[in-house]
């Protein structure tokens, strides 16, 4: 969906990782501030907290089969430390949150940092990096409108 096109014509739901919090606030407020300039209602987002990363893609898939969303953006950090623990909630993360929108239909804006640092994170969450927390939003309603989820005509 571009910045001209109409919003979803159902429900955007947030999901946001507690881990991290001093990360996820902020791509928060980047996803929330991309559904603002986009023109979605803030009576239309749901946000919903879960205690991880590895818990996203539970949320997601509650949500999406709850019915009535047109998207979801799933929003983490996952920073690297000295075991393989990493590894396996990135990666399973990633992997839930592409199944969840393969079997539902819904699209899924992935807005989960995979770091080797925090401030890598910081940077990736509003600052010199940007922030992803926006982009995941975006990709969420391009998808939507896509697919045809949007009031706007599918791509």
């Amino acid at each position: 969906m571009t910045a001209s096109a109409g919003v979803p014509a159902g429900r955007v739901g947030i999901l946001v990782s507690r881990y991290n919090e001093t990360v996820t606030v902020q791509l928060l407020a980047g996803a929330e501030a991309c559904l603002r300039e986009r023109g979605v209602p803030s009576a239309s987002v749901d946000v919903v907290w879960v205690p991880g990363a590895w818990e996203l893609p539970f949320g997601a898939r509650a949500l999406a089969e709850r019915g009535g969303y047109a998207a979801l953006v799933a929003l983490g950090a996952v920073i690297r430390g000295e075991t393989a623990h990493f590894d396996y909630v990135a990666g399973e993360a990633s992997r839930g949150l592409m199944d969840v929108a393969l079997r539902t239909g819904v699209p899924v804006g992935f807005g989960v940092l995979t770091c080797d640092t925090l401030a890598q994170a910081l940077a990736r969450a509003g600052g010199a990096a940007g922030n992803k927390g926006h982009e995941a939003a975006a990709a969420a309603l391009d998808a939507a409108a896509a697919l045809g989820r949007g009031d706007a005509d599918p791509l």
